[in-house]
């Protein structure tokens, strides 16, 4: 396996750590910010070699923006997505869980998976726990998350229980359909919205999934408040393996990055940086 994460220091006094990520395309060193490169490209006419200068060792593809256009096919027969971005460091997938969650209206789920229509022409697509694997082995990703179900952040207790469910279903469904394990990591993802109970039940289910190389919490950032996201960031990842990597899902404002490095994550993303930077914000 060419991914290997390795736990170098814990603060005793904050709870921040310091690690190593060894991949096939580079060492990432946590915690770290992972700027975001939605349709493989960076937008604002910000070129990779700009965010490399300014230290970022890792960058962020959209798995949905990237099944619709150009396609997977096209990007594996382009030589991967490394190829094709002509970016030469490590690069992390998304599954597109959140943005076809996102549709609303043009989407329809079940346990299968998702049915969704795109929005660039409407069309009908299909997408599940082992399509989403799929595409991001064509892509040559060096991390891969797994398909999930991310609910609102102020859904039911019985909504939230549901897209729990699911998302352990599918990522059993994502570790069997894994074709390329020697090549790809896979992150498993813990759902919860802002219940600790069900955060801490989750946490159980995906993280004894062993088959995963590393595990995010997912479910935040999208409506709740900074004090419940920094407490159920906290809570979660005090209960997350020591020995694996730890990555939160779409938060990337200063005082998140610094509050939640000292919970002990490794990992952050997030389009807002580069889009305030991009409107002069």
């Amino acid at each position: 396996m060419a991914y290997r994460f390795t736990l170098e220091h814990v603060c005793a006094q904050s709870g921040a750590r310091a690690g190593r990520v060894e991949t096939t395309h580079g060492v990432i060193e946590t915690p770290i910010f992972m700027p975001v490169a939605t349709q493989a490209a960076l937008k604002g006419g910000v070129q990779f070699r700009d965010v490399k200068s300014a230290g970022a060792q890792v960058v962020l593809a959209n798995t949905y923006h990237l099944m619709l256009r150009p396609g997977s096919e096209r990007i594996r027969d382009a030589g991967g997505l490394h190829e094709f971005m002509r970016w030469k460091g490590p690069i992390l997938t998304d599954s597109g869980g959140f943005q076809v969650f996102s549709l609303s209206g043009m989407r329809k789920i079940s346990d299968e998976g998702v049915v969704f229509q795109s929005h660039i022409d409407g069309s009908r697509f299909h997408l599940n726990a082992e399509e989403a694997v799929r595409l991001q082995e064509n892509f040559g990703s060096d991390i891969a998350m797994a398909f999930d179900e991310c609910p609102p952040a102020k859904a039911d207790v019985n909504a939230i229980r549901t897209a729990m469910n699911r998302t352990t279903a599918w990522l059993d469904r994502a570790i069997a359909a894994r074709r390329r394990s020697d090549e790809v990591a896979l992150y498993g993802i813990v759902q919860g919205g802002v219940n600790k109970q069900l955060r801490r039940e989750h946490v159980e289910a995906i993280c004894s999934r062993d088959a995963c190389e590393g595990f995010a919490i997912g479910g935040l950032s999208v409506g709740e408040s900074v004090e419940e996201l920094h407490d159920i960031c906290g809570f979660t990842a005090e209960l997350m393996p020591e020995d694996k990597a730890r990555y939160l899902m779409g938060v990337g404002t200063p005082r998140d990055l610094l509050v939640c490095i000292g919970h002990g994550v490794d990992q952050f993303d997030c389009g807002m940086p580069s889009r305030n930077g991009r409107h002069g914000k």
